[in-house]
């Protein structure tokens, strides 16, 4: 409908072209919108004050002068011109039961458009370290990422899904040694397992299978390991810490010890199980909650075709980097940083930074048009240092999207539950679709903006109960295939045709809110992607679902009329279409009976 009112408007505009009262003016859009107050109309366009002074007439007389030339539609009752300009569109109540028709004829692809075709847009999302399961804070980055890139691909964009892997570094050194130490207390070693080790169940599983394949091969006795390492925590005889040291310095000391006492060939193979083992496990996890990727990128490939030398190499002939004490040192605060960054340590290791910096110029060389990275709150800061390196590299910076997600907060029977990954105390996202459903984590996960705190409710998510939205929003869809099938059973059938034709029998106040609600999808998709909003659309739905869940408590749908019925199905089956439309961009099921 709004493409529709926008063409008639870009054809009064040019018919005024041709008649001299405009010159040629290049819009990039032209501006629509839905009316707040149906007094006022359905769609207003405040065209007029757009073009008023290029045009050289006040908004108003200009308003007037688009109406006049506007060309006739079936769809539109009248048009009036409101306040200093704005152009009022009343639609007939064809052009809103028309909608029924088109839903039903284009079914999954209903609110899909051709809006970003050609363009290709990188979506990295989730990317979170592989030294441990994913918990619940990740999977909000999933669902969101994963609705984002949806959502963008609606609206036509070639999306490309990516998992930046972050398999090299300190912290997967850290999760090797952790790893080690749980086999050798699996072996019967007796030692305090460090502060700053990971401690998750799951290393000890990992631990155990090593064992069960490798048996002794790894084991090295702890006084050997310990001897002379700086200082962690020191504990009284009952356990407790009394005093601490340094523990990073005390764990980076540990995996020094660790590659010394096993060689490069022992520590490269539990390297390689530690991270194995995990990623696949984000792997599965991430499939099983719908969230596939096009590509696993491992930053260890950055190294290994030196791409982070190059890029020093590049920022360093442009004069961005410079030397001090032994490290080199990146001048983001040319570009607007509060100061520069580190880009290579004292002792040649490059750092994390680096290979940031390399990673995202390596997506601009992919050649896509946007770079968009999903990442936690807490990496705000780090946003300017990034675009300050792809400037400095002569990239448009403009170019890369950082959208922030806040971590979503457990609360379980009131209280809120620990997410450390190094404690291992944390709720995985494993076990939360387990407890909830993959449906209600996808859709409470995208409730709310991304960038505010989000609580989430598990008594909620596992309610059946209006409350429940997601739970209100597929009892929708379940509803009328309940109708469907108390139509089999009285005997009856659906003529498709029938009820097309008599859809202007649909005059009830709320089969016309219905109506309403169903044209407002396609706008809502798009608006949800240009935007990178997907609790929009949710909440559409959930407002589509209140819609219908009204309309069906005040009329039957399987009246004795026979056209009638067949109108109110089409309504019910259309209604249908655009909430499983609309659940399958969430990445939420759409089932048939609850």
């Amino acid at each position: 409908m709004k493409t529709h009112l926008q063409h008639l408007i870009a054809q009064a505009l040019q018919q005024l072209r041709q008649d001299g009262v405009l010159t040629d003016i290049a819009l990039s859009s032209i501006p629509l919108e839905r009316a707040r107050d149906r007094m006022h109309g359905d769609y207003a366009s405040t065209i007029a004050l757009t073009l008023a002074k290029t045009a050289r007439r006040k908004p108003r007389e200009l308003a007037e002068q688009i109406r006049s030339t506007l060309p006739a539609s079936e769809k539109i009752a009248k048009v009036e011109i409101a306040g200093p300009g704005f152009i009022n569109f009343f639609l007939t109540p064809t052009a809103y039961q028309a909608i029924v028709g088109e839903i039903l004829q284009r079914g999954d692809g209903f609110g899909r458009s051709a809006l970003g075709s050609g363009r290709r847009v990188q979506v990295e999302f989730v990317s979170a370290n592989p030294t441990g399961p994913l918990h619940v804070g990740h999977g909000r980055g999933a669902a969101f990422g994963a609705t984002i890139a949806n959502l963008l691909e609606a609206i036509g964009h070639q999306v490309h899904r990516e998992y930046y892997v972050n398999d090299a570094g300190r912290q997967m050194n850290i999760l090797t040694a952790s790893l080690w130490l749980r086999y050798l207390e699996h072996c019967g070693e007796k030692f305090p397992f460090p502060s700053n080790g990971y401690r998750g169940q799951y290393l000890r599983d990992i631990a155990a299978r090593l064992y069960a394949e490798q048996g002794g091969a790894y084991i090295v006795s702890a006084q050997q390991i310990f001897r002379d390492l700086p200082q962690d925590e020191i504990h009284d005889e009952a356990g407790n810490v009394v005093t601490g040291g340094d523990k990073e310095a005390y764990i980076d000391a540990l995996v020094e010890r660790a590659q010394a006492l096993l060689g490069d060939q022992r520590y490269r193979f539990l390297f390689e199980l530690g991270l194995k083992a995990i990623l696949e496990d984000i792997r599965d996890d991430l499939q099983e909650f719908g969230v596939v990727y096009d590509e696993w990128y491992s930053e260890r490939t950055l190294a290994k075709c030196g791409a982070v030398d190059k890029t020093l190499y590049r920022l360093r002939e442009a004069g961005y980097v410079y030397e001090r004490e032994g490290a080199l040192w990146f001048r983001s605060s040319a570009f607007g940083d509060e100061k520069d960054r580190v880009v290579q340590r004292e002792n040649g290791q490059t750092t994390y930074f680096a290979s940031d910096i390399a990673y995202h110029l390596e997506k601009f060389e992919r050649g896509f048009d946007r770079v968009i990275d999903v990442w936690g709150a807490d990496h705000h800061g780090y946003i300017p240092r990034v675009k300050a390196a792809l400037q400095a590299l002569g990239e448009n910076p403009d170019r890369l999207e950082v959208l922030l997600v806040q971590f979503a907060i457990l609360y379980r029977h009131g209280e809120r539950a620990p997410m450390s990954t190094r404690s291992g105390e944390f709720v995985t996202l494993r076990e939360l679709r387990q407890e909830v459903g993959n449906a209600a984590a996808r859709f409470f996960y995208v409730m709310r903006k991304s960038e505010q705190h989000l609580d989430f409710d598990l008594d909620l998510a596992k309610s059946q109960s209006k409350d429940n939205p997601v739970y209100y929003i597929q009892y929708a869809h379940a509803r009328v295939c309940s109708v469907l099938k108390q139509l089999r059973d009285k005997g009856l059938s659906r003529d498709e045709n029938r009820g097309q034709a008599h859809l202007a029998r649909l005059t009830e106040p709320h089969e016309e809110s219905l109506l309403i609600a169903l044209s407002r999808y396609p706008e809502m998709v798009e608006m949800s992607a240009l935007n990178h909003e997907p609790h929009q659309l949710a909440h559409y739905l959930r407002e589509l679902a209140n819609a219908f869940h009204t309309y069906y408590n005040e009329h039957r749908v399987l009246v004795d009329d026979d056209a009638l019925r067949d109108a109110r199905l089409n309504l019910s089956l259309a209604t249908r279409q655009v909430i499983k439309n609309g659940l399958a961009l969430l990445g939420v099921s759409a089932p048939e009976a609850m």
